[in-house]
């Protein structure tokens, strides 16, 4: 069943396999961990070939964006349980490279970091009371 479109950032959790299809269709995949304090595995499958070269650079701890259609699928383990399995077939992988610290992410030397100003900063010049169409 597909929910939504869902664009997610975690760590890898376990390293990326490729298989093939019969028509010879590399379809890779990778475990990666969404959660902050506790693990909150995602199944993340690649079935593009124009991201089976990125899938395959990936490695054990890289942090990845991903951006695909949520699915859960019901499996049942070997007690005769129902279990759910959540995964994104994916659209789009990207690395993330090093955090800066100020929460944004960098990649490369030439990106310009945009800082937000604090809320006291803001003021009410540039929309009058009379403005609101509400």
């Amino acid at each position: 069943m597909t929910l939504a479109k869902a664009v997610v950032t975690g760590s890898v959790y376990r390293a990326p396999e490729k298989r093939y299809t019969q028509n010879n269709i590399p379809v890779s995949s990778f475990v990666l961990n969404i959660g902050d304090r506790e693990e909150m595995l995602l199944r993340v499958i690649a079935k593009r070939t124009s991201l089976d070269e990125v899938v395959s650079s990936l490695g054990k701890d890289d942090r990845v964006l991903v951006e695909g259609r949520l699915q859960i699928t019901t499996v049942k383990n070997e007690s005769g349980n129902d279990r759910k399995i959540f995964e994104i077939d994916a659209n789009s992988v990207e690395p993330i490279s090093a955090t800066t610290g100020t929460g944004a992410t960098a990649s490369s030397s030439n990106e310009e970091i945009v800082k937000f100003p604090k809320e006291e900063e803001f003021t009410d010049e540039l929309i009058g009371e009379d403005e609101i169409p509400f």
